[in-house]
């Protein structure tokens, strides 16, 4: 076996190139394949973004708080306290394992629902055709291609009927490519390479049988894709958490610098004020925020899955769940997708059993892609085709929308084609009457157009059957679709679903309006809109939409609840309106055509059922292709917004006004309000009840209508509330020193009993919108915080209070936190109350 690829592939012939790789064209045999998997590598352009334990391990501890932390206490260890230097570093490598623990949780359970829906290839291995991951494609493999497939890897083609190729991801090429069987010179240029097939691409029509010769970074693709921008958009979501992590982190650098400063100046231990400033700023940075948001994604993702719903991009949940517009095709979607034939009928409208045969012959033989008019077709009722020959196919694609099939039968050849009614009638000169005989078009037209309007408007889907009898002419091509006779309609229905009126409703309680994008005609479109019970449906059709400007789009794409007659290449412009009009769009899509669109939504959803072009440009794979799993979707997207929510709203309110008031005390006791690893301990302590947020229940009103994330609202948020927490802060201080008499010891131990319970306290009260008493929090949410809560009350009281810097408190000193405690809630619950009046959030 070769480890050295060929280079120029496309100058070699099939035959040269099976032998160089030392393949043939029945496949490899499975053995081979495994052998060549492990010299070759995995078929990916990057490493799998499996997290190493290690690099997760010390990714917990990359924050430039944490090591300057860890370095001043190496010091303190030498110089100072190693006990107390031990005790630092123990609480920080805790914390550290906590992260850690949850995040190796949350992305192991993220790579086993990726799995669900993994793009698949069809192969030949051990002479039979089988479908196995793309990743584990090798050199040597020969792979079978069809409308919707992704090129797997960079081929030669062996075998090609009509091959168009989209390559526009590669060369910028917008037209898709004919590839055909040839031998061309090494110096052709990437896009001239007609007989060469290259990764990532995807086929747009006809089929294929191809020597793949590269795979993963050995491809073109893999070249270019470091120099490519591969990275998907920054979410919304994700650029208000960054900014946020920017906006604490000014905030802490600039007190902790001035905290440093003041307590130098007034000739404080330069280490110990070091210290002390430092593990303000690890109390200030919210250092779990990106174990809590890939907790939240990931149980929220996992929670989705339950309902059907598969997240390939966790960012994308939020967006989910902020979505207000949901774009969709009907068939399948919005109808039941079991597409059934009503009737063949000749140009007269009268049932024809010729109309039948020569549609049923063009389905049977149809190679190109199973859909479901062909099935519907063949399942009518079983002809017999004893007699008849394939001779050759022009298989669909989109700028022509028919389908042509050559057949064999009584020593003549028969072209039939079927398609949309408009385009078969553009290729027919001729038309078959009722009574067999044969009549210029010209004469039947306005009778055609008259029964396609009267079919149309019972909302049948109406197709055209034409034929060409072509004599012992045995060529096949796309010029042959020519001077055609037209010989009948087909007429097909696809039912709503009997759901579909009650899941539009539900969408649209949820403030998710549903905008149908159909290539069906307007009056089969208005039919079906009635029947899912859309009153008043306003229609736009494609060829209106080509008339519209950009400005005059984005006026009207609101109001428009159809959208029919819709070329393939539309449904973009009319997503990227409807984003630009201020709405967060998802994209429901399951074909070829839909790839563009899907990429262009701020959420794309596909089927596990749909090509694969589609699958892999979604945010979002539905395992069942049906709106009400979406309904459910999208509450569980509002429902892991809401909880990660939580956790941003705690860590800006009790924690961040504890550690700004342990600031501005400190610059007028005379020793440290709370030693370093004291500090340390509250912060860790703080932690456990907001890791138990994922799966805190959310109330019904943060889920009723769609959510934006405001850096603005949160910054209000935090002064707020910060504030409210810094007031009963300072009165502890007040009543530690100036009623209690406190001694240092007492005085830190009160300070840190007051801290840790309330900022533990605190989080059942921003949890939600009502009374704290009216809102049941999760189990584990609740029993962490009382857990805590008791651990706090305890700790002065064990061996451990010694360690920590600690002693046993008075009854009255606890009675007196426990009311500063208790006038904290209360306060913090009306001030509640004010603030969401004020602020729309």
């Amino acid at each position: 076996m070769m480890n050295q690829l060929p280079p120029a592939f496309w100058s070699i012939a099939a035959a040269d190139l099976l032998k160089t790789l030392e393949a043939a064209k029945e496949g490899l045999t499975g053995s081979e394949a495994k052998k060549r998997l492990a010299l070759y590598g995995a078929n990916r352009l990057k490493p799998q973004k499996r997290s190493n334990v290690l690099t997760l391990l010390i990714s917990q501890f990359k924050s430039p708080i944490i090591l300057i932390l860890i370095f001043a206490t190496g010091l303190s260890f030498f110089l100072h306290d190693p006990v107390d230097a031990f005790i630092i570093l123990s609480i920080v490598l805790i914390s550290g394992l906590l992260g850690f623990w949850q995040e190796r949780g949350a992305s192991n359970a993220v790579e086993k629902l990726l799995s669900i829906v993994q793009i698949k290839a069809a192969v030949l291995r051990d002479g039979s055709s089988i479908e196995i991951p793309v990743e584990e494609i090798v050199p040597g493999d020969i792979v079978i291609l069809n409308a919707g497939d992704i090129i797997p890897g960079d081929s030669l083609v062996l075998e090609s009927n009509d091959l168009f190729v989209d390559e526009a991801m590669l060369t910028g090429e917008t037209f898709p490519v004919e590839k055909v069987v040839a031998v061309l010179p090494p110096e052709t240029q990437l896009s001239q390479r007609t007989n060469a097939l290259w990764m990532g691409t995807h086929v747009v029509s006809g089929c294929a049988t191809a020597l793949v010769v590269r795979t993963g970074r050995e491809t073109e693709f893999g070249k270019v894709s470091d120099r490519l921008k591969l990275r998907p958009l920054e979410t919304e979501f994700e650029r208000g958490i960054r900014q946020f992590g920017y906006f604490l982190m000014e905030v802490t650098l600039l007190l902790v610098v001035a905290i440093f400063a003041i307590n130098v100046y007034l000739a404080r231990p330069v280490l110990d004020s070091f210290l002390f400033s430092l593990a303000l700023a690890v109390g200030l940075t919210p250092q779990l925020l990106p174990a809590i948001i890939s907790i939240n994604l990931s149980h929220g993702a996992k929670r989705m899955a339950k309902n059907k719903v598969i997240v390939k991009r966790l960012a994308s949940i939020e967006n989910f769940g902020s979505m207000n517009v949901i774009c969709s095709d009907k068939t399948g979607t919005l109808t039941e997708g079991t597409v059934k034939l009503q009737s063949a009928l000749n140009m007269e409208g009268t049932p024809s059993d010729k109309v039948l045969l020569q549609s049923y012959i063009n389905a049977f033989y149809e190679t190109g892609f199973t859909n479901p008019i062909d099935e519907a077709i063949l399942s009518y009722r079983k002809l017999d085709l004893t007699g008849y020959q394939k001779q050759g196919e022009i298989p669909y694609d989109f700028l022509r929308k028919r389908l042509s099939i050559a057949v064999a039968h009584d020593n003549a050849n028969l072209l039939v084609t079927k398609g949309a009614l408009q385009n078969v009638l553009a290729v027919c000169t001729t038309v078959e009457t009722g009574d067999g005989t044969i009549a210029d078009i010209a004469t039947a037209r306005d009778r055609i157009q008259q029964h396609f309007e009267e079919f149309s408007n019972k909302g049948f889907r109406v197709l055209g059957v034409a034929y060409r009898n072509m004599g012992t002419e045995s060529r096949i091509g796309k010029d042959q679709e020519a001077n055609m006779t037209f010989s009948g309609f087909l007429v097909l229905f696809d039912p709503p679903k009997a759901n579909i009126v009650e899941t539009i409703t539900n969408l649209k309680n949820l403030g998710v309006a549903l905008k149908v994008i159909t290539g069906d005609n307007h009056l089969v479109a208005a039919n079906v809109s009635q029947q899912m019970g859309l009153k008043n449906t306003k229609i736009l059709t494609g060829q209106d939409l080509r008339n519209l400007s950009d400005a005059a789009l984005l006026k009207m794409v609101g109001s428009v609840d159809v959208f029919a007659e819709i070329e393939p290449n539309q449904k973009e412009r009319i997503i990227i309106a409807l984003k630009k009009a201020g709405n967060v769009v998802g994209y429901m899509g399951d074909g070829i055509n839909d790839a563009s669109a899907i990429h262009a939504a701020d959420v794309g959803i596909s089927v596990d059922s749909a090509v694969d072009v589609a699958k892999d440009a979604a945010d979002i794979v539905l395992l069942e292709k049906d709106l009400g799993v979406l309904v459910q979707g999208v509450r569980e997207g509002r429902a892991t917004f809401a909880n990660t929510l939580k956790y941003v709203f705690m860590a800006t309110s009790a924690n961040f006004g504890n550690m700004f008031s342990m600031a501005g005390v400190s610059l007028f006791l005379s020793f440290l309000p709370l030693l370093p690893k004291q500090i340390l301990l509250t912060n860790l302590l703080t932690d456990f009840p907001e890791m138990t947020i994922a799966t805190d229940s959310v109330d019904k009103e943060m889920i009723d209508y769609p959510r934006r994330w405001d850096i603005k609202a949160i910054r209000k948020f935090m002064i707020t509330f910060g504030l409210v927490s810094s007031v009963f802060d300072y009165l502890t201080f007040g009543a530690l020193l100036l009623v209690l008499h406190a001694t240092e010891v007492q005085f830190r131990t009160g300070w840190f009993l007051e801290s840790v319970i309330s900022a533990s306290l605190i989080v059942l009260v921003i949890r939600s919108r009502k009374p704290f008493f009216k809102s049941r929090p999760g189990k584990y949410l609740l029993i962490a915080t009382l857990s805590i809560v008791a651990v706090t009350l305890i700790l002065p009281f064990t061996p451990l209070a010694k360690i920590f810097g600690f002693s046993p408190l008075p009854i009255p000193f606890l009675l007196l936190i426990g009311l500063i405690v208790l006038f904290y809630i209360i306060s913090a619950e009306i001030v509640k109350k004010i603030f969401y009046k004020r602020v729309k959030f």
